[in-house]
């Protein structure tokens, strides 16, 4: 296996990750999550399951996942005999493999065990960091390709923009997990309309307004926080990369609110809202790969380190 070949099967393997993303988001917005029972890997007891439109889902995820966990290994496999003595890309592939393992893990746990909606939304979150490693993969093998990832910028970042964006990656991850947590509890109703939260500024806080709305609040606070970190970026950066970089998550971010505008517009759409859902995990998960990327050059080229 030459480079060319390596970067292919990474990009497959963060384009398999991605369809794990959205197939598990399929399950859990059409309520697929029983439609094999309480089997697995089996399907009712069948390797090849009587169709239902639920089996269909829940197996097809199943099946998917499989294939990007064979896809994980070799990716895996591969990167130990051709970069062994690079750690960046064999923390990213044993970071992909570690979250893929928990992902199975945890999703067969769920079909054989019932369990709470907080565990169920953990899995999405293991799902979100699986995918980030897959991309992360996939932009290091392309900065090798370019010949830029020994590139520095003309002057080191100062520790702040390590420190905040560490913050912000912290805190997207909560704001995911609460999103997923709605999800599971079947909370979404909980505010009607937007942007107000039925029809209030600030609406009763009670059972399922209460979640949407701290959701709510959380993705305001995480738009603001962003465009902070931009404008600072903007100022202190001298990398054109890292800016671009930083100005691509201020636009995903811009669109993961307007898309969780869109969700609340077709809660009563069943079929559309099952799209917009979709949309709503796509587009968090670029965003929260992205924010990674930015984070760990953040760290490369803070103060007192780039000078070492």
């Amino acid at each position: 296996m030459n480079d060319t070949r390596y970067r292919v099967l990474a990009i497959l393997t963060c384009i398999g990750m991605f369809l794990v993303l959205i197939a598990g988001a399929l399950v859990t917005n059409t309520d697929s999550g029983r439609g094999c029972g309480t089997d697995w890997p089996l399907c009712n007891g069948k390797f090849v399951p009587a169709y239902t439109v639920e089996s269909l889902i829940e197996y097809s995820h199943r099946v998917i996942s499989g294939g990007v966990g064979l896809l994980v290994l070799a990716t895996f496999i591969a990167t130990l005999m051709l970069y062994r003595n690079d750690k960046e890309p064999i923390y990213y592939s044993a970071g992909a493999g570690l979250f893929t393992v928990l992902q199975a893990l945890l999703g067969a746990a769920a079909v054989v065990w019932p369990t709470t909606p907080a565990v169920l939304a953990l899995h999405f979150g293991i799902s979100i960091l699986a995918f980030m490693f897959t991309l992360l993969l996939v932009i290091w093998s392309y900065r090798k390709k370019h010949g830029t990832l020994a590139d520095k910028p003309s002057r080191a970042l100062p520790q702040a923009v390590f420190w905040f964006s560490l913050l912000i990656l912290a805190y997207t991850y909560f704001v995911i997990y609460l999103g997923a947590y709605i999800r599971h509890t079947e909370s979404s109703g909980g505010c009607v309309g937007w942007p107000l939260c039925n029809g209030e500024l600030v609406p009763n806080l009670e059972g399922a307004t209460f979640y949407v709305f701290m959701h709510r609040v959380g993705a305001a606070v995480l738009l603001l926080v962003i465009g902070a970190l931009m404008l600072y970026v903007n100022r202190v950066c001298t990398d054109r990369g890292m800016r671009r970089s930083m100005t691509a998550t201020f636009v995903l971010v811009c669109c993961q609110v307007l898309s969780g505008a869109l969700l609340t517009v077709t809660l009563r759409n069943e079929d559309w809202f099952v799209f917009t859902s979709i949309l709503h995990n796509m587009i968090v998960s670029g965003l929260f790969g992205i924010l990674s990327d930015f984070m760990i050059r953040a760290w490369k080229w803070r103060e007192g380190r780039l000078q070492a």
